[in-house]
């Protein structure tokens, strides 16, 4: 069975990596607009079906594995800016206060008639903005691209205050979750994802614990 991620985010790879297995990478093509009425949850939920969806159309005996991240402000959703602009807009709204994080992580599979979506979410602090620490994260443009203008594996790492939750939902892909997914649809896992969890081989993790 050849696992798919329908990803093109460096990050999505380099975590799903950390489980050790083996996966193509074929990017999904589906564009993600909000649709009015969801809620930041089943907005998430959505764009990763979506995503799972709309490659293994192409890829019909593959497990395509998709998914995305959205932050959740006060039951507001705050996707990715548009530019440096609409980041600090962003990241001012989020200073100094809290604010949830959920990624979904979505399983398709056309030839065994699996679809199946769960979403984990952590809830993260962030610092107050007491000597320009933002705008100096602005000047590195590490914000674009980022949902909620932030990398907390980046430079963004050290505008956040404390996490409770999973780090790797903040990053972008929740590795418990991913492994618990693959199980059920029948994939073996070769990494003991306890001792994965232990070690926290990926940037920042272990400045943050929960």
């Amino acid at each position: 069975m050849q696992l798919v991620l329908a990803s093109s985010s460096p990050r999505r790879r380099e975590l799903l990596a950390l489980l050790g297995l083996s996966f193509e990478v074929c990017p999904s093509e589906f564009h993600e607009h909000p649709t009015a009425g969801l809620s930041p949850v089943e907005q998430v939920r959505r764009f990763a079906c979506e995503k799972a969806r709309s490659v293994a159309l192409v890829r019909p005996r593959a497990l395509v594995l998709g998914s995305d991240t959205v932050i959740d402000l006060d039951g507001q959703l705050l996707g990715k800016p548009k530019d440096l602009v609409d980041a600090r807009d962003m990241l001012a709204r989020l200073a100094g206060r809290s604010h949830h994080v959920h990624t979904a992580v979505a399983l398709c599979d056309h030839g065994r008639n699996i679809e199946s979506v769960e979403v984990a979410t952590a809830e993260v602090r962030m610092k107050a903005d007491l000597d320009q620490a933002y705008e100096r994260y602005l000047a590195s443009e590490e914000s674009l691209g980022k949902a909620g203008a932030y990398a907390i594996q980046g430079l963004g790492g050290d505008l956040v205050e404390r996490i409770i939750g999973d780090y790797t939902t903040v990053v972008g892909l929740p590795l418990k979750l991913v492994a618990q997914l693959l199980r059920s649809a029948g994939y073996p896992l070769l990494v003991n994802v306890e001792d994965l969890y232990r070690r926290k081989p990926y940037a920042n993790w272990n400045r943050f614990t929960t």
